[in-house]
């Protein structure tokens, strides 16, 4: 269905830092960067984080969150402790289970250091 995300950030530096490390949990290498953009290529598709075009500061989605699937548990955290060391700061509740109407999902949220909603998440089955 998608072909690729964007999120804004004001400090393409700090943003490809924080989002290198934090994908790398993932198994996603470094991004490559050109000009005001870098981008994330994976097989099943682009993630990317992009320094406004129009020149205006880089703002949040309200109620936006961008999801990350991850193959454990493990990984999730991992992802979690990453983002934290890096730069975001935690939210949401601590990574945990949750039950939901598609039933147990292992979810870590935080926030990047522009404010951007970050999801791990990991479907127990």
């Amino acid at each position: 269905m998608f072909s690729h995300i964007m999120v804004g950030t004001n400090d393409l530096t700090r943003a490809k830092s924080f989002y290198d490390t934090l994908l790398g949990t993932l198994g996603i290498p470094p991004a490559t960067v050109d000009r005001h953009r870098i981008f994330y290529i994976t097989p099943t598709g682009i993630f990317s984080v992009s320094q406004p075009i129009n020149g205006a500061p880089a703002t949040p989605a309200n109620g936006g969150t961008i999801g990350f699937a991850c193959s454990t548990t493990a990984q999730a955290d991992a992802w979690h402790a990453a983002g934290v060391a890096n730069g975001g700061t935690t939210c949401e509740e601590p990574p945990g289970v949750r039950d939901g109407p598609v039933g147990k999902l292992y979810l870590a949220y935080l926030r990047d250091p522009d404010g951007n909603k970050l999801c791990a998440l990991h479907r127990m089955g």
